[in-house]
């Protein structure tokens, strides 16, 4: 399973009220350019989002379903990639002093992905990740403080 971490400089309601934002997805998603919200109770428990991956000229089309959350703590995501098979996502905000620590898991739970899942994909979900977390870090850390102590 690829596991990365980052530590946000903010506090977790402020990382959960991105994450809560099914149309910000697109800012901090790796290889997602947009996403719709395809219910309006996002981020409940099986509500959707829809979004776009472009590369180069090429796009297409996934759904991203929500399987679990716990506002601010937890969020856990199926996002099906068409022929690709779905993948799990687990985001989980731990408080860290005034910031959050973001622990982040996903590995590919059904079809194509998952049956050729072995360590190469695995270094690729942690690039990933890595650059993920990064993106998430500015989309929240440019969101208000207004509690941060100077």
């Amino acid at each position: 399973m690829a596991v990365r971490h980052q530590l946000i400089r903010r506090p977790p309601r402020t990382v959960w009220g991105v994450l809560a934002d099914a149309t910000r997805y697109g800012e901090w998603v790796v290889g997602t350019s947009e996403s719709t919200p395809l219910d309006d109770t996002w981020p409940a428990t099986g509500s959707r989002l829809r979004y776009t991956i472009r590369l180069g000229p090429w796009a297409a089309e996934g759904v991203t379903t929500v399987r679990h959350g716990e506002a601010g703590r937890e969020l856990e995501l199926e996002a099906a990639f068409k022929s690709l098979g779905t993948a799990r996502i687990f985001l989980q905000l731990r408080p860290w002093g005034e910031d959050t620590l973001v622990v982040c898991d996903e590995h590919p739970l059904r079809g194509l992905g998952a049956t050729l899942h072995n360590s190469l994909s695995e270094a690729a979900l942690q690039l990933r990740h890595r650059g993920m977390l990064a993106r998430l870090a500015t989309v929240v850390e440019r969101q208000p403080d207004e509690v941060r102590q100077a």
